[in-house]
């Protein structure tokens, strides 16, 4: 008997990533671990809509909160997504800049602003 794939569990991956906003959100997280006031700049989306984008991405396994103090880092934990981004969005060489105020740890460190 050949061995099939689990269509149920990949069909679910990819309707996590066929949403537009979680995939910009998994394309900043490929590259580094992002706050949510990072992600907030950077998607020009309120904190609520972030946060519960950030829920089913986390309860599926593809990612990983960390904590540091009072704020939560997320991070891109799944091999097999960081994969699949890198063929469809391509290679995650460039380093994406944001310039905000922001009070998180990351962005104290450097003046006040995220770079």
């Amino acid at each position: 008997m050949i061995n099939q794939p689990d269509y149920e569990t990949i069909a679910d991956r990819l309707k996590l990533l066929a949403h537009p906003e979680r995939l910009r959100i998994l394309d900043l997280l490929r590259r580094e671990p992002q706050c949510v006031c990072h992600l907030e700049a950077w998607l020009g989306k309120p904190q609520p809509y972030i946060s519960q984008q950030l829920r089913l991405l986390r309860e599926s396994g593809i990612i990983r909160d960390e904590k540091d103090g009072l704020n939560v880092f997320y991070r891109l934990i799944d091999a097999e997504i960081i994969a699949w981004l890198e063929l469809i969005l391509g290679a995650a060489t460039a380093q994406i800049t944001l310039v905000i105020a922001c009070p998180c740890p990351k962005c104290s460190k450097s003046n006040e602003f995220c770079d």
